[in-house]
């Protein structure tokens, strides 16, 4: 009964034991963010120390996002044209390069500020160029029935970096200083490379034509033509867009007269998303994965109105930490659908698509919190907010029923895409 109870909850391992590539890039990623988030800690601590203004730090984020959605359009399309193992180690070297020259600034008798800027726009490019083809590689390297299982082991591992990271970050930079923290992070990314370079070649399965807008564009008609991936985007979209307060996290804890908890509301949600981590063990044995779209979104959505509706600051961390959990059993959710159903022709470009929908929805929603608190006040933002996500997600679910009903046993592209897996492995 015990050891039952044991893997119906701990993480299913399997893709470590399955796969070298997997755990070449598990081991690669989790390096990769404990030393970028030295420089992500760091970098706008630099700022605000230069210019003293609020305005100056919070423009990163404003130069960050033009790069990350053109380069991770091209990057889906580079995906699927080049090796996509090239593309993570060149973008892994010219991440690493990009950190040298934050270091070789703080160095300097007056570090300037222009520095700064540019690399937050290169590193944002070079990550939109990665994501696609670090995504697509997923789905080629994990056998087909693994991918959920190895969603929640790179959910585990991004987990822990976001945890521990900042943490080890702000140590870093008050007690040695901006160039310790660059420096460690430069030593991150040749570890990453190293580890990258160990990795088997992943060349195009088919003739592919080079990157262009017509590429792009069949990418987003495959997507427009598939309701259940369709539902994937939409929901994450809606979900982020109503309800990603974490903008307004320092209102909350004011009128809550709990400054102090400021640093537990960022945390929390990341601590809800690796307890379900944790005890992901019963997603793997999951056909329904669009139930864990709609469930995880409605969770989410629900979560943060309810914190916006409580004035006891425990019960707002405990509402904070379930929205995480919500928003985690969503992504496994969708990870899950795009690796098991999407060609392996189309899924660098399906994959930018999925940068765009991640990256612009937290952009937005952020924009939307801070209009509202400043209309309604912070706590309305936060409950209507969450309401109209649990709305959106129940129209959504009603406009597009074949993600409720999706079955990774029953599935005309999963079973295709299971086919050619097969295929491809001899089997």
């Amino acid at each position: 009964m015990g050891s039952r109870l044991r893997r119906a909850l701990l993480p299913d391992l399997s893709p470590w034991r399955s796969s070298r590539d997997f755990r070449l890039l598990w081991g690669q990623g989790l390096v990769t963010y404990f030393s970028s988030f030295m420089a992500m800690v760091a970098l706008p601590l630099q700022i605000k120390e230069l210019t003293g203004s609020p305005f100056a730090v919070g423009a990163m984020g404003a130069v960050e996002l033009v790069p990350l959605v053109v380069f991770g359009l091209y990057g889906g399309a580079l995906a699927d044209a080049v090796d996509r193992r090239k593309v993570l180690l060149l973008s892994e070297a010219g991440m690493g390069v990009m950190a040298g020259v934050l270091l070789v600034n703080a160095m300097l008798p007056e570090p300037l500020l222009w520095p700064l800027y540019l690399v937050a726009a290169g590193v944002s490019g070079l990550a939109g160029l990665q994501r696609p083809a670090l995504d697509s590689l997923l789905a080629r390297i994990v056998p087909h029935d693994q991918q959920t299982a190895a969603a929640a082991l790179n959910a585990l591992r991004w987990q822990l970096g976001a945890i521990a990271g900042p943490a080890l970050a702000g140590l870093v930079v008050a007690y040695a200083g901006h160039a310790t923290a660059y420096a460690t992070t430069v030593a991150g990314f040749v570890v990453s490379v190293l580890l990258c370079s160990r990795l088997a070649p992943a060349p195009p399965t088919h003739d592919a034509d080079k990157p262009s807008l017509r590429g792009i564009a069949e990418g987003a008609r495959y997507a427009w033509s598939r309701p259940v991936l369709l539902g994937t985007y939409a929901v994450d979209l809606a979900a982020m867009f109503f309800a990603f307060p974490n903008t307004i996290f320092p209102f909350l804890a004011d009128e809550l007269d709990a400054q102090w908890s400021l640093g537990l509301m960022y945390a929390a949600g990341t601590a809800g998303s690796l307890l379900l981590s944790l005890t992901s063990g019963w997603t793997t044995r999951v056909r329904r994965h669009g139930l864990f779209v709609v469930f995880g979104a409605a969770a989410w959505g629900l979560a943060i109105a309810a914190a916006g509706w409580f004035t006891d600051i425990w019960l707002v961390l405990l509402c904070l930490a379930v929205a995480g959990a919500g928003d985690m059993l969503s992504g496994l959710g969708r990870a899950t659908i795009w690796n098991q159903t999407i060609p392996e022709s189309l899924r660098g470009r399906l994959a930018g698509i999925e940068v765009l929908s991640y990256s612009v929805g937290p952009q937005l929603g952020q924009v939307r919190a801070g209009a509202m608190a400043g209309w309604t006040g912070t706590r309305a933002a936060f409950w209507s907010g969450g309401l109209a996500c649990v709305a959106s997600v129940g129209l959504l679910t009603a406009v597009l029923p074949k993600l409720v009903t999706y079955d990774a046993e029953t599935d005309e592209d999963a079973l295709r895409r299971r086919a050619q897996k097969e295929a491809a492995a001899g089997l």
